[in-house]
C-alpha cells in the first residue's frame, strides 16, 4: 500500500468498546418511559455502525418514525450525561499507538454516533492532542462515504484509508473511493478489504514502517 497522508478511524469497534454503556443508555431511558423494552449487549453490539434510524428501527419495531426518534433523542441525551463517568473499554495498544501514530500521520475520527458522542470519547480516551478532526453521523445524517469526502475535501487529503471493524465501513470507504483497513478484533466481520489486522499494535507498526 502506497503510504497515506491521512488515517481516519471509525470509533466503536475500531478504538473502543462501549457497548454496555450504550445500552445501559437505552435501558434506562426506556424504564424512565416505562416502556417494557430491553436491550442487551447482543442485540446491540450487532448494530453498531449502523445509521442512527436503522437502529431505532430495529430496536423500536412497533413504534412510529417520530416515537423512535424522540425516543432515541432521549438515550442520546442520557449516553452523552453518563459516557464521561461509565466510559468503555479502550483496545489494547490504542492509546500508545495513536500517540505514535499521530506522529507521522494526520488522524481522525469518523462514527455513525450521534452530535458530541465523539468528542466525549476523545476527552474520556485523554487522545485530544492526537486527533486532527472529527465527524459523527449526528452532525448531518449523511453516510459515512459523504463524511469521508467532506474529511479529504475539508483537509486536501490525497491518499486517506479508512478503518474500521464491519463490512458496512468497507462498503463506505469503496463509495468514497478510498482503502478499506480493516480490524478483526472489532463487532462485524468483512473479506473486502486492503488490510486487516487483528490488534492495533499490529496496525501501528505496519504504518509506523511505511
Amino acid at each position: 500500500m502506497q503510504k497515506p497522508d491521512g488515517l481516519i478511524f471509525d470509533m466503536d469497534g475500531t478504538l473502543w468498546d462501549a457497548i454496555d454503556t450504550y445500552a445501559g443508555s437505552w435501558n434506562l431511558v426506556f424504564k424512565e418511559l416505562g416502556i417494557d423494552i430491553t436491550v442487551s449487549r447482543e442485540l446491540l453490539a450487532q448494530l453498531v455502525g449502523l445509521e442512527g434510524r436503522k437502529v431505532t428501527g430495529t430496536i423500536m419495531p412497533d413504534f412510529d418514525d417520530e416515537k423512535r426518534l424522540e425516543i432515541y433523542n432521549l438515550v442520546n441525551e442520557k449516553r452523552r450525561e453518563i459516557l464521561p463517568q461509565q466510559g468503555g473499554v479502550l483496545y489494547d495498544g490504542v492509546k500508545k499507538g495513536l500517540e505514535q501514530l499521530a506522529g507521522k500521520y494526520t488522524l481522525f475520527i469518523l462514527s455513525n454516533c450521534a452530535k458530541g458522542i465523539i468528542r466525549l470519547f476523545i476527552d474520556w480516551a485523554g487522545i485530544d492532542e492526537h486527533i486532527q478532526d472529527e465527524i459523527a453521523h449526528g452532525i448531518n445524517f449523511m453516510p459515512k462515504h459523504h463524511n469521508i469526502k467532506l474529511l479529504i475535501e475539508k483537509h486536501s487529503l490525497k491518499n486517506p484509508v479508512y478503518i474500521g471493524d464491519t463490512a458496512g465501513d468497507g462498503a463506505e470507504s469503496r463509495q468514497a473511493g478510498i482503502p478499506f483497513v480493516f480490524v478483526s478484533y472489532g463487532f462485524g466481520n468483512t473479506d473486502d478489504y486492503d488490510l486487516k489486522f487483528d490488534d492495533f499494535k499490529s496496525l501501528t507498526d505496519y504504518f509506523m514502517g511505511l
